[in-house]
């Protein structure tokens, strides 16, 4: 892009301040700012002038999930069904590892944080041992897409490849940077957070697809025949991944998409829950709840809201082109950003001011027919870490690894 068709594109959008610092910079940085606005979506930006009526929800009803009782009796034939379908390598794996270990108090990706005591044991090391675990009993590999950001791009590729990817197969391991959206004050204005760089944020979980598209991977997805994609998120070291009995009861049940759930352990518990909104399945997060569908009960007496996603979706490929052929639904949030002033000093703000931009998970699920939230025991497939002590932390992940046997 050159100098005049970015002054064209930023007119068009009100967004001229951005090159005001433009000849204070070099050759090189000059580009780079150009290449910056040339990839950016603009055209979302006015929408934080209706952020109410971005948010405003469906009718929100009950959507039962396939319990442990019910896939307990019917395993053998889920995890053959499943099995078949991994070892015709119909199933490929896709890790969201874009985020850092700042609040575990790392400055390195999220995944390269130990959790081990008497030894180092890092997340990715964790995540890719427990899917190890599906190759050995397929006996076959599967693909792995790795996201990461801008941030950690260059770190995560150094460290998994200094680590021989931990024993995985680095010819089924392919990376991609997730995409960035601008960030802006509360009227639609990008700010700058460098003097050469506009200030930008990852386009939310639900942009991993068409980030994975955009870096040309649906080539590796449609050579190797892979029709499922399983993904899955970098903060809980237990979960399961391409598992077989999860695949099966999704083909057996003739679902397009599956969602790994499990139990609240009380009804204010902070997980999104599976629902129906207007019919189709969707996820109403914890702080959408209301009082009168915590207290909600199904024909059992059970809570009717009663199984937590933990971000395990599984996937149709063919939905999934033809979602990223149209558009999601666009959610503004709220945020600390930090900015130039007017002097060109770097602000950090100790309150919000401003808005990030992002696609979600949950429409990608709302815009199929079908979902079956898949039940999943809590204790052995749900360890977030989130925070460095307390709840979903390392303390407790920690705890559920031993318990499951894993030496720290």
């Amino acid at each position: 892009m050159t100098l005049e068709q970015a002054k064209e594109k930023l007119a068009r959008y009100g967004q001229e301040h951005v090159l005001r610092y433009y000849e204070e910079l070099s050759e090189q940085e000059k580009q780079g700012l150009l290449d910056q606005i040339e990839a950016t979506d603009m055209t979302m930006l006015d929408a934080c002038k209706h952020r109410e009526e971005l948010a405003k929800k469906g009718v929100i009803t009950p959507l039962a999930a396939l319990q442990l009782d019910e896939i307990d009796a019917q395993r053998d034939t889920f995890t053959a069904e499943g099995l078949k379908a991994v070892k015709a390598g119909k199933v490929g794996a896709v890790l969201l590892a874009g985020g850092m270990g700042t609040r575990l108090g790392s400055e390195d990706p999220k995944g390269m944080y130990n959790v081990g005591i008497t030894r180092k044991l890092y997340i990715f090391e964790c995540l890719i041992r427990n899917l190890m675990d599906v190759v050995r009993q397929a006996d076959t590999w599967i693909h792995l897409f790795i996201m990461t950001s801008d941030k950690n791009h260059a770190a995560t590729i150094s460290f998994l490849k200094e680590q021989d990817y931990f024993g995985y197969n680095a010819e089924y391991i392919h990376f991609f940077q997730q995409e960035m959206a601008a960030a802006t004050d509360y009227e639609g204005k990008i700010y700058l957070e460098e003097k050469g760089k506009l200030s930008t944020s990852p386009n939310g979980n639900g942009g991993w697809f068409v980030s994975l598209k955009n870096a040309g991977l649906l080539d590796v997805v449609h050579d190797e025949g892979i029709e499922w994609l399983n993904i899955f998120a970098v903060d809980n070291v237990l979960q399961r991944i391409a598992d077989p009995c999860f695949v099966g009861a999704v083909l057996k049940k003739n679902c397009a998409v599956g969602a790994k759930v499990v139990r609240k352990n009380a009804p204010d518990e902070k997980v999104g829950v599976m629902c129906l909104e207007d019919g189709r399945p969707s996820i109403v997060e914890y702080y959408e709840l209301s009082e009168e569908m915590m207290n909600a009960r199904d024909e059992n007496g059970d809570p009717a809201y009663n199984f937590g996603v933990i971000l395990n979706y599984l996937f149709r490929v063919a939905d999934l082109e033809e979602m990223a052929a149209g558009s999601l639904p666009l959610h503004i949030v709220e945020k600390k950003i930090p900015f130039l002033d007017a002097n060109g000093n770097l602000v950090k703000p100790e309150e919000p001011n401003g808005y990030k931009y992002e696609n979600l998970v949950l429409d990608m699920i709302h815009k199929l027919d079908s979902c079956l939230p898949f039940e999943v025991v809590r204790e052995r497939e749900f360890a977030p870490i989130k925070n460095k002590t307390g709840v979903d932390s390392v303390e407790s992940a920690r705890a559920l690894l031993e318990k499951n046997g894993v030496i720290l």
